[in-house]
């Protein structure tokens, strides 16, 4: 039981971390003149590249690790 929440706590963590730097780039986009639209395109594009990188990450580890 430990161990999954140990996952749950590590997913919650990686998906805030997501949101977070979405949320900066739709941001820097909107002061950068971008329209809303465009701003919220970006700010996915990071979001779903944060969790492309975390998962490409752990799956190395995993291999290096196993």
């Amino acid at each position: 039981m430990t161990r999954f929440a140990l996952v749950l706590l590590a997913a919650a963590v990686v998906v805030l971390a997501a949101l977070i730097a979405a949320a900066g780039a739709g941001k820097l986009a909107r002061l950068d003149g971008a329209t809303y639209p465009a701003a919220l395109m970006r700010a996915a594009a990071v979001f779903a590249a944060v969790l492309t990188l975390t998962a490409s990450v752990t799956a190395a580890l995993a291999q290096v690790l196993s």
